[in-house]
């Protein structure tokens, strides 16, 4: 027996862009250990696992280390896998059950829009600042702390992108990741960002969208506007649309597949 594989490039519309996931396609439900043991023989950040159900699919997320509570690049090849491969209708809207309750995507043009929950971030322990400025090696404007992840602002897009962290350093903070953001400088874009996440097995996620559940808001507060361009300044890159309203957040990308192949389950 086999099971349906993908490897999609998500918030990006170019192969060998944005950030790689895995898809699998389950025709029944699956042990979390077999599920671990795919997503680390794909070693992408994250291979999602859709399985029908309730009118919807469930969608669970993996690292090559473990399950993680919410995961938008994924979620985004997920969708666009269900209406290339005529799983759903191009003008029906995709249904996720999640560990983060139910997510939902849509086709708006040539872009897929998720919907997110809002993660609004907080002031961090004074503690955390010297932590930081070690293991990213720069001087944080400020530091926050969201429901799962720390969030640091500095100065300027070239300083983010010439970072250089301490991914050991990093793993030991008590967050799953560290959000680094900056004004855009780039026209046509509002802020930067770049996520690491060495605690789950990720040194830097080429592009991140449930980052921009905390990011969405930041920069909401920041620059009074409720839509956004944003840039992820990993290596490969990527381009997501970002909006905010009523404790939610709208997340766009595109994306393209890159193989598909038959997994032996």
């Amino acid at each position: 027996m086999s099971l349906p594989l993908f490897q999609v490039d998500a918030f990006t519309s170019r192969p060998f862009r944005g950030n790689p996931a895995g898809v699998c396609l389950l025709d029944r439900p699956a042990p979390a250990s077999w599920m671990k043991s795919v997503a680390a023989e794909m070693n992408l950040s994250e291979t999602a696992f859709l399985l029908p159900e309730k009118g919807g699919f469930r969608l669970r997320w993996f690292t090559p280390k473990l399950e993680v509570n919410l995961c938008g690049h994924a979620t985004l090849a997920s969708a666009h896998i269900l209406w290339e491969e005529g799983i759903l209708p191009l003008g029906m809207e995709a249904r996720f059950h999640t560990r983060s309750g139910l997510l939902t995507a849509a086709r708006r043009g040539g872009w897929i829009e998720l919907d997110f929950p809002a993660r609004p971030v907080a002031a961090a322990p004074a503690s955390w600042a010297g932590g930081l400025t070690e293991a990213l090696k720069a001087k944080p404007l400020f530091v926050g702390r969201s429901v799962e992840d720390a969030l640091v602002e500095v100065d300027g897009e070239s300083r983010l992108r010439a970072l250089k962290p301490d991914f050991a350093r990093l793993e030991r903070l008590p967050v799953r990741g560290v959000i680094v953001t900056a004004r855009a400088s780039k026209r046509g874009f509002d802020f930067a960002s770049r996520f690491f996440a060495p605690a789950v097995g990720v040194n830097e996620d080429p592009v991140t969208g449930s980052s921009h559940c905390v990011l969405g808001p930041f920069w909401e507060s920041r620059l009074g506007k409720k839509t956004m361009t944003a840039c992820q300044a990993s290596s490969r890159g990527g381009v997501l649309k970002v909006g905010t309203a009523g404790g939610r957040v709208k997340i766009a990308g595109q994306a393209v597949t890159v193989f598909r192949a038959a997994l032996r389950a």
